[in-house]
């Protein structure tokens, strides 16, 4: 009763995904913990953020499981990509128990990733993962920017 009082008087203010929160703590580093469940299958992911470590670590990988990746980070600055998101890949595919490929599609030629496909070749292609290299470009009008094909 006091959880339907309190949606009512402060609509969506003290409910999150139907679960009543501290209305003083909104901030993203207190949300509650998501559940475990089983893991999505997608054919593509996007890395979120671009391939940053502030949202993207070896559970995200366990838990979305995909043919493929696409790593989007040109920002070395903000280090993006992180090799750590990058390592978390190979933490979190190490765990799925099944060898399903994968391909990871890096849209920027980046040191890191360099770095990271010359010292982690050998485990990528323990737990099969394809790293794309391409350069391909597309242009349009007076800009040129790199493109890759997927086909499923």
């Amino acid at each position: 009763d006091e959880l339907s009082r309190s949606s009512h008087s402060n609509p969506g203010k003290s409910l999150v995904n139907g679960i009543k929160t501290n209305p003083a703590s909104n901030s993203p580093k207190s949300s509650l913990p998501v559940p475990m469940g089983p893991p999505v299958y997608v054919d593509l992911a996007y890395i979120p953020n671009h391939c940053s470590g502030k949202n993207t670590d070896p559970e995200f990988f366990r838990r979305v499981r995909a043919s493929y990746y696409v790593v989007s980070g040109n920002d070395a600055a903000n280090g993006e990509p992180s090799r750590a998101v990058l390592d978390a890949l190979l933490e979190g595919k190490a765990q799925w128990g099944e060898n399903l490929q994968v391909t990871l599609i890096p849209t920027h030629d980046t040191e890191v990733t360099r770095e990271w496909y010359q010292q982690t070749h050998e485990k990528q292609q323990e737990l099969n993962i394809m790293v794309l290299a391409s350069s391909s470009t597309v242009v349009m009008q007076d800009e040129s920017f790199p493109a890759c094909k997927i086909e499923f």
